[in-house]
C-alpha cells in the first residue's frame, strides 16, 4: 500500500502549486517565517482532510463491514487512465509559455491567517490534487484497518507535503542563508515542472490502472 502512496504523494511534492507559493511566501513576505508556517499548516491540512474524506467513501457507499468493495478496481482504472490522458496532455502543452498564476504577485503582502487559508484553498480547489488524493483516500481506505489508516493517511500528507515543509523550515534553520538556493529552486521548478509533471503522472497512471487490473 505505501509503495502505491508515494508515487501519488510525489505528483502532489513536485506540483509547482504546492513550491512556488511556499517559497514566495518565505522569500517575499514582511513576516516570512510566521506566514510560511501558517501556509504549511494550511496546506498540510488540506491534504490530510482530502484523504480522510475519501479514504471514508467506500465504506459509506458500500458498506462499514466492507475492505474492498467490489468496484474498487475499476475506480482504480479509471483514474488510472484518466492520469495517463492527464499527462500525455501536459507532454503535448510541455513547451507552451505559462505565466505563473496573478495572486503569486500578491503574495508578498499576506498575513499569516491569510496564507494558512490559501494553503488549505489551493489543495481543495486544484483538481489533479483533489483526483490524486482520492486515488490515495480509495486505497487506504481499503488496504488499512484501524490505526493503520491513520498512519497511512499521515504518510501520505508528509510525503505530499514535504516541497512545502522542505523550504519553510529551511528557511525558519537557517535565514537569508538559503535565500539563494530557494530562488533558484522555484525558478528550476517553474522551468521544468510541465516534463516533470508529464512523467510522474504517467508513471502513477500506469501503475493505478495495472494495480486495478489485477485486482478484478
Amino acid at each position: 500500500m505505501l509503495g502505491e502512496l508515494v508515487p501519488l504523494a510525489l505528483v502532489v511534492a513536485l506540483s509547482p502549486v504546492s513550491i512556488i507559493p511556499a517559497v514566495v511566501l518565505v522569500l517575499h513576505t514582511a513576516r516570512p517565517r510566521p506566514t510560511g508556517l501558517a501556509f504549511m499548516a494550511g496546506w498540510l491540512a488540506g491534504l490530510a482532510v482530502l484523504t480522510i474524506v475519501f479514504v471514508q467513501l467506500p465504506h459509506r457507499v458500500d458498506g462499514l463491514g466492507r475492505e474492498s468493495p467490489t468496484w474498487a478496481p475499476w475506480v482504480r482504472i479509471a483514474v488510472g487512465v484518466l492520469l495517463v490522458a492527464l499527462a500525455v496532455g501536459r507532454w503535448v502543452t510541455r513547451k507552451r509559455q505559462t505565466r505563473p498564476p496573478a495572486f503569486l504577485n500578491r503574495l508578498s503582502r499576506i498575513k499569516p491567517v491569510g496564507a494558512g487559508v490559501i494553503g488549505f484553498g489551493l489543495v481543495v480547489a486544484n483538481p489533479k490534487v483533489v483526483v490524486i488524493n482520492a486515488a490515495a483516500g480509495l486505497i487506504i481506505g481499503t488496504a488499512a484497518v484501524g490505526v493503520g489508516v491513520w498512519l497511512a493517511v499521515a504518510f501520505y500528507t508528509a510525503l505530499a507535503g514535504s516541497t512545502v515543509i522542505a523550504p519553510i523550515l529551511a528557511y525558519l534553520v537557517a535565514g537569508e542563508r538559503v535565500e539563494q538556493r530557494l530562488e533558484q529552486g522555484r525558478a528550476w521548478m517553474q522551468r521544468e515542472h510541465a516534463t516533470v509533471t508529464a512523467a510522474v503522472l504517467l508513471i502513477v497512471g500506469v501503475l493505478l490502472a495495472y494495480t486495478g487490473i489485477r485486482a478484478l
